[in-house]
């Protein structure tokens, strides 16, 4: 039984798709649907349902504009309520592909809805399971996502459910059964996922610490809740276009493609509330840059910065992007279910800059010019929490990108500063979302924690107690 994973790196997600006989399904697809329609045309193949694990939080999902391409039924676990039609699968509910069975086992915990589909070839042989959100290399699912769309759910009730849920749904399964997650490591929706995307079931049995067989209910809850971090602001915004309905992405591409003049795009900039979002590399816009742009990187992790960092979705934006690279963008934006771009500079900064318009810079020095500084300078570490912890100047502050937004108080708003990340991409976002504030006194060193370690630069560095003697 062959299962294609079809793996988007910038959000770590990844959708499955199987075909047998001329019968297709896909299952957790992404906003942009034409590589599933493609792939299943390659197998002179018709998609005959749209599997969902769950109402996502961390991408918005290419349900419905591939149902509506296809004419593939939509499939959700019971207990889902979706604002438009679906089959409702009961628990342990069957549905052939071909000569393919696929069993939705119902997996409350991550949301109440979760469901993880068990895989049976044509022989009757049990080859895999897509877990979505419930299970996932090395983790689980955080139950703290789905509290805030039912009142008086909890957390600690979803990660009782989720305890439940893995050891009489899950674990009793066969261990030569593949786990096919719906995340890898860099996404928000756990704490401590692999970069391997696959697994044996029985290899997680033994090393994924959620599954550990001796573990109490109490163990289970402290373990997977102490640690977690806040959701990014547009997690509970994705979960509504999921389960509402959302605007068709081909819309959403006409409506943002349009490219603008420098006079144009200022004029709608003074005219709207757009953000200006400039998504080239970093250098370039700590070289030069359009007064008051904000960048996020498109080569970064590029739609999950956004979604933390711009907090309602429905903000209109504005693009600075390398030619060529427009309409990547757009789809990229889309896939957080940021659908209203307003338009793009045509010919980038250098025509802004032809028709006499002013650019601004941010100041940045080498790793070895701040080694000569940074003892008499205030230092602010743009790097999340645990990397802060792991390993961080001597006397810098911890004002973290993730949060930046909250902690707009403690930036020196006067004194000069020096800002650093781990490589130098969010020290860049962090100082442009500053700057754009009117803070000008931030310098920003270039490559970050990684240049500064080959400095004579003074670190502290955590040690695990357990090495003391």
């Amino acid at each position: 039984m062959k299962v294609e994973q079809i793996y988007t790196g910038c959000i770590a997600h990844a959708a499955y798709y199987i075909e047998s006989n001329g019968e297709a399904a896909v299952f957790d697809p992404l906003r942009e649907v034409q590589p599933y329609i493609d792939r299943a045309e390659k197998d002179n193949a018709k998609i005959k349902y749209i599997f969902e694990t769950h109402f996502h939080a961390d991408f918005v999902s290419g349900h419905l504009d591939l149902a509506k391409k296809t004419g593939a039924q939509i499939v959700y676990g019971p207990t889902a309520k979706p604002n438009f039609e679906a089959i409702i699968a009961e628990d342990g509910q069957e549905f052939k592909i071909g000569n393919y069975t696929i069993k939705a086992i119902h997996t409350p915990g991550h949301t109440l809805e979760s469901t993880c589909y068990l895989l049976t070839d044509e022989n009757g042989k049990q080859n895999g399971i897509i877990t979505g959100d419930t299970l996932f290399i090395g983790d689980v699912g955080r139950p703290d996502l789905a509290q805030k769309l039912v009142e008086d759910l909890t957390q600690e009730v979803l990660a009782e459910k989720l305890f439940h849920s893995l050891r009489d749904k899950i674990m009793p399964l066969a261990d030569d059964l593949i786990v096919y997650p719906n995340h890898g490591a860099g996404s928000a929706c756990g704490k401590n996922m692999s970069k391997e995307t696959t697994d044996t079931l029985g290899n997680q049995k033994k090393t994924n610490y959620a599954l550990r067989a001796d573990m109490t209910v109490e163990e289970f809850k402290k373990e997977l809740l102490e640690g977690l971090t806040p959701p990014p602001a547009y997690f509970p915004q994705n979960v509504l276009m999921n389960i509402q309905g959302y605007e068709s992405l081909d819309n959403v591409m006409q409506k943002a493609n349009k490219p603008l003049s420098p006079a144009e795009f200022e004029a709608v900039a003074n005219q709207t509330d757009a953000i200006v979002l400039d998504v080239r590399n970093e250098s370039e816009f700590v070289k030069e840059h359009v007064p008051g742009s904000i960048f996020i990187g498109l080569h970064g992790q590029f739609a999950p910065w956004v979604g933390a960092l711009i907090k309602d979705v429905k903000q209109p934006i504005l693009l600075i992007a390398p030619e060529g690279k427009e309409e990547e963008t757009v789809t990229r934006l889309s896939r957080v279910g940021f659908d209203h771009t307003l338009g793009y500079l045509n010919g980038g900064v250098e025509a802004w800059k032809k028709a006499g318009f002013e650019t601004d810079s941010l100041q940045s020095v080498s790793p070895e010019e701040f080694a000569k500084h940074y003892k008499d300078a205030i230092v602010i570490d743009a790097r999340r929490p645990g990397e802060f912890t792991a390993e961080h100047i001597v006397n810098a502050k911890s004002i973290p990108l993730d949060y930046l937004n909250e902690h707009l108080a403690e930036v020196p708003k006067a004194e000069p500063f020096y800002v650093h990340c781990a490589g130098g991409y969010r020290s860049v976002i962090w100082a442009s979302i500053m700057k754009a504030r009117g803070y000008h006194n931030m310098i920003n060193v270039e490559k970050g924690m990684g240049g500064i370690r080959d400095t004579n630069v003074e670190l502290t560095q955590y040690v695990c107690p357990t090495t003391l003697k």
